[in-house]
Order: C-alpha cells, then sequence, then structure tokens
C-alpha cells in the first residue's frame, strides 16, 4: 500500500512538526529529534498538576492531538506502534512538572508500563510527585488477568484532565482518574488490517468475516466472526459491552473510527448503537469521530462510562481542542413536518391488472440488472447506476398499491412524484420531470406515445443531454421514436443507441463529461444500458399495456 509518507524513519517526526505548524503556536516540542519527539502546551506554567500520556504513535489525534487546556500537558511519541523510551517520558515528565506534581496516563502494554514506570521512577529520583495509572478498559477477553488499554483511556484523558484544570492536587486528579478506570469498558471490531508504513499489508481477515475484540496496534483481534452487516457487527460489539457493565444505567458511550471507517459508515453505527441492546441504557454521546486510530484500519470501537453526575462534569468541562468531540446528550430523533410545497394532493389508488403488472415488470428488469449495471458503471463513474434504478424500482414496488394505475395521465404524475422523493442523484431528478412532463401532455389529449416524447423533450430541455451526449437520452429517444412500429423495433433502437455511446470518446452530460477518452472508449453508457435492458425484456414479453402502443 502506498503512503504520503517521505521515509518511514522520518514519518513521526514529521508528522509532530505538522502537528505543531497547524496548531497557531499552542503546541511546541522538547529539542531532541530525533530520539525524544514530546509535544506539550506553549502556555503551561506548571502552576497545576501535568497529564503527561502517549505511546507509540499511529493512533492519532491521540495522544499529541489531546495536548491542551482541559486535557494533556504533554505526549510523548514513539515510533509507530512502539512505546517511547524511557528519556523521552522522562523528559517529558521534567518539561510539564512543578510543585503540584504530574499524572502519568498509561495504556496496559508492557512496553508502555515498563518505560513509563521506569521514568516515574527516575523524576522521583529528582525529587518530583509523580504517580501513574494504568488503563485497562478492554473487554474482549474478560478472564485475561491484564486487559488492553484502548480508546476507553480518553475518557481518563477528559476528566482527569478537567480536574487538573480546575486546581485539585494529585491526589484529587489521580483518584479521578482512577475512578473512571474501575467503570469503563470498551471493544472493538475490524473489517480490515491496518497498513504500518514500509510494511507489507496483511491479508489475515478472508472476505466476509471480521475481527472482533482487537486493540489499537493491527494485532489480531479475539476471533474472527461472519460479518453480515452493520446492525450485526454492533449486535456483537454490544453484547460483549452489555455482559461487561455491571449496571442497568445510564451510560455514556464514545463511539471511535479506528482510521479507515468512512463518516458515513460511522453515521450508521451511531444509528445502530442507539437501537442496540444496550442503546435504552445510553444517555449521552461522544462522537462517531476519529479520536483513537490504529493507522486506517477500517474498524470501530465502543468504549462506555456510567453517566454519573461526577463523570458527566468532567466530561461536560470545557476544551478548546478540536480533536476532541464533545458530549452530546441522546434523545428521539426530531421529525418536522414537510413544509406544504412538499406535500401534495396525492391522487386517488386505483387498480388495472394490465397496467400493474407491466409496471412491475419494469421494476423485476431493472431490480435484476442492478449489478450488472453497477459493474459497467464503475469502469468510468462511481458505481452506483444500478443501484439507484434498483432503488428506484423498489420503491415504485412499495407505492404500487397507492398509485392511480387506472389513468395513465394521473399515473405519470404520481410515478414522477415517487421518484423525485426515492431516487437519489440527477438521474432522479431527470426521470422524475421525463414523468410529470409526460403526465401533464396527456393531460392535454395528446396520445401516449406523444406525451412520452413531449416529456423526453421537456427532460432534455432542463437536463441539457441531447443525442449522441453519452447520456440515456441516446437509448431513450430512439427507442421512443419507434415506438409506434412497436416494442420490437422500439427495443432494437435503444440497444443500437446504447451500443453507439461505447464508441464516444466524449460526454457532453452528465458524470462522465468529467472523464476522458481512455476511460470511455470502449465502454457502454450505463444509463442507456438500463434503457436498452428494459426495452429488450419488455419485448421479449411481448406486451406494454396501453403504454406508448
Amino acid at each position: 500500500m502506498t503512503h504520503f509518507v517521505n521515509k518511514k524513519e522520518d514519518i513521526v517526526t514529521e508528522a509532530v512538526d505538522g502537528l505543531l505548524a497547524a496548531s497557531g503556536g499552542k503546541l511546541a516540542r522538547l529539542d531532541g529529534y530525533p530520539h525524544i519527539r514530546v509535544v506539550v502546551r506553549s502556555d503551561w506554567d506548571k502552576s497545576r498538576v501535568a497529564l503527561v500520556s502517549g505511546g507509540g504513535s499511529g493512533h492519532e489525534p491521540a495522544h499529541a492531538g489531546f495536548v491542551g487546556p482541559g486535557m494533556l500537558t504533554a505526549a510523548v511519541c514513539g515510533d509507530v506502534f512502539a512505546s517511547p523510551s524511557v528519556d523521552a517520558v522522562l523528559g517529558g515528565i521534567l518539561a510539564v512538572t512543578g510543585p503540584a506534581g504530574c499524572l502519568l496516563i498509561v495504556k496496559n502494554y508492557t512496553g508502555d508500563r515498563l518505560n513509563f514506570g521506569l521514568a516515574a521512577e527516575r523524576a522521583r529520583a529528582f525529587g518530583l510527585n509523580v504517580s501513574m495509572v494504568i488503563v485497562d478498559d478492554d473487554v474482549a477477553l474478560p478472564d485475561l488477568p491484564q486487559a488492553r488499554g484502548v480508546a476507553g483511556t480518553l475518557f481518563v484523558h477528559k476528566i482527569a484532565g478537567a480536574s487538573a484544570e480546575e486546581g485539585a492536587d494529585l491526589a484529587r486528579v489521580t483518584a479521578a482518574a482512577e475512578a473512571v478506570i474501575d467503570q469503563i469498558a470498551s471493544i472493538g471490531m475490524s473489517l480490515d488490517t491496518c497498513t504500518v508504513p514500509g510494511a507489507p499489508k496483511g491479508a489475515r481477515i478472508p472476505p466476509g468475516r471480521a475481527e472482533l475484540g482487537l486493540g489499537i496496534h493491527g494485532e489480531a483481534g479475539v476471533e474472527q466472526v461472519d460479518y453480515q452487516d452493520a446492525r450485526s457487527a454492533m449486535r456483537m460489539m454490544t453484547e460483549k459491552l452489555g455482559s461487561a457493565i455491571a449496571t442497568e444505567g445510564p451510560y455514556v458511550a464514545l463511539l471511535n473510527n479506528l482510521g479507515g471507517t468512512s463518516v458515513l459508515e460511522m453515521q450508521v453505527l451511531a444509528h445502530e448503537l442507539v437501537n442496540s441492546g444496550i442503546g435504552p441504557r445510553l444517555t449521552h454521546l461522544i462522537g462517531p469521530a476519529v479520536m483513537m486510530t490504529s493507522l486506517e484500519m477500517r474498524g470501530v470501537s465502543i468504549s462506555v462510562l456510567p453517566a454519573t453526575d461526577r463523570f458527566l462534569a468532567g466530561l461536560r468541562a470545557p476544551t478548546p481542542l478540536s480533536a476532541w468531540p464533545g458530549l452530546a446528550p441522546l434523545g428521539a430523533v426530531k421529525v418536522l413536518d414537510l413544509p406544504d410545497g412538499l406535500r401534495p394532493i396525492r391522487p386517488m389508488p386505483s387498480q388495472h391488472p394490465a397496467t400493474r403488472a407491466f409496471l412491475l415488470r419494469c421494476c423485476e428488469i431493472l431490480i435484476a440488472a442492478e449489478d450488472e449495471l453497477n459493474r459497467l458503471d464503475a469502469r468510468a463513474g462511481d458505481g452506483d447506476t444500478g443501484s439507484t434504478l434498483a432503488g428506484a424500482a423498489r420503491a415504485l414496488v412499495g407505492a404500487m398499491d397507492r398509485l392511480p394505475l387506472a389513468d395513465h395521465t394521473q399515473l405519470c404524475r404520481a410515478i414522477g412524484l415517487e421518484l423525485s422523493q426515492t431516487m437519489g442523484g440527477s438521474s432522479g431528478v431527470l426521470l422524475a420531470i421525463f414523468f410529470v412532463a409526460t403526465g401533464d401532455a396527456a393531460a392535454s389529449g395528446l396520445p401516449m406515445r406523444e406525451a412520452l416524447m413531449a416529456g423526453l423533450a421537456r427532460m432534455q430541455e432542463i437536463g441539457g443531454a441531447q443525442l449522441g451526449d453519452r447520456t440515456m437520452v441516446d437509448a431513450l429517444q430512439p427507442a421512443l421514436n419507434h415506438l409506434a412500429q412497436g416494442l420490437t423495433e422500439a427495443a432494437r433502437a435503444a440497444r443500437a443507441g446504447a451500443d453507439a455511446t461505447a464508441k464516444m470518446a466524449s460526454a457532453r452530460a452528465g458524470r462522465s463529461s468529467y472523464l476522458n477518452p481512455e476511460q470511455l472508449l470502449g465502454n457502454v453508457d450505463p444509463g442507456a444500458e438500463a434503457i436498452a435492458r428494459l426495452f429488450e425484456k419488455l419485448s421479449a414479453r411481448g406486451s406494454a399495456g396501453h403504454w406508448g402502443e
């Protein structure tokens, strides 16, 4: 896998300097590159308890991204997934610790425990007041004597940081951190492994599988499980959490992106978390956000903490750090009525068996072609044409009982309304215009074939696509021109028009207009292909009811 890096030996130092350059002077680093990489608050005056954390790099924004008022005073950065040295940790302690003392917040990994622990001993030999807490929030292996420290560490950073910011002494800040650690539970799941820069990517997770119960260093999960969808994944994670937390709630959840999961997926996972088995126990949510990653791992972790007044106060305490997403109360999804302009009067439903059968056949054809159209679109687009059309077809099937099937004029308008509400992208808008304009033309007295041509003209006028522009129009216009000669001739014309798009080296409308000739030549436009397949399948069945014939 290719990364945006220079030399792998310089990745951490250059990343730290990039963070500092973008901090507006709020952060600084100790001298000592490349062996000592410590990020500190520029405004620190040693008048309060200092909080120092850190570990291997590759978990960004943790830990350096949480250095600032209300959270950490310093972060010690090791190599990727490697604990920093004793000297680096000691340098961080000495740089920020004053008479009030210092708290080290350490995740429960052997290297971190040893290096931070020895640094603490050496700092005490200098006469500094240093205490250390170990975070062990992972519940993947409930019987493990020393559980790992994962994203629940952020609860400790925030609540202990708020206590220190208020001026609490070291004993109280340490007690606050220990109280949080005693109550955290975390679990993670990933669909793919991460890639350490300069090393080959592992391939231990096969397609259709996921790893449940994993750490943050690319290590294997506790078990591989079958992956079906977001709901089943969330169920597996929350079942583990549910058995690990003692009370019925209320709880705060922290939903953490392990680095490679898209924002859209994280929002789906937030929805599933709220509606999961532990959802009724959750009153507040932090995230979903990238907080403690495992490089670009395509995974997620969930951490929970009792929503006591004391903990909530620490989590609500202000901090200017953009890496901290804040605490949000959970509640029912707020739904507002649509404005009157989007709630048109719908025609009365009516039944017409032949029309119903014809529409259902059209929908079946588009649904069956979903995967093939997606594959075709993926050659020169974003691979969603089949899904867009199939989704609209499924919505139309679901709306069948409320359509005015016996009145084709009103039916066209109703189909246009359904498509405008259920079909995404420009194609949805254009087809909605096509059907609404067809209904309007039929209402003026035009026969259905001529009304369809009027609908096409209106769609072209608004959308701008003409014959030869490499769009669905290249198949639809010839088909409608030949419809008076029967479905067979219309299908032949549509196929010829669609096949011709594969020879067009440029597109003058639609998303394909952004592509170069090499990406277009030899590939049929997926919208035109959909139209051609629709007419071919209808022709093979041999009936179109009263639509255009």
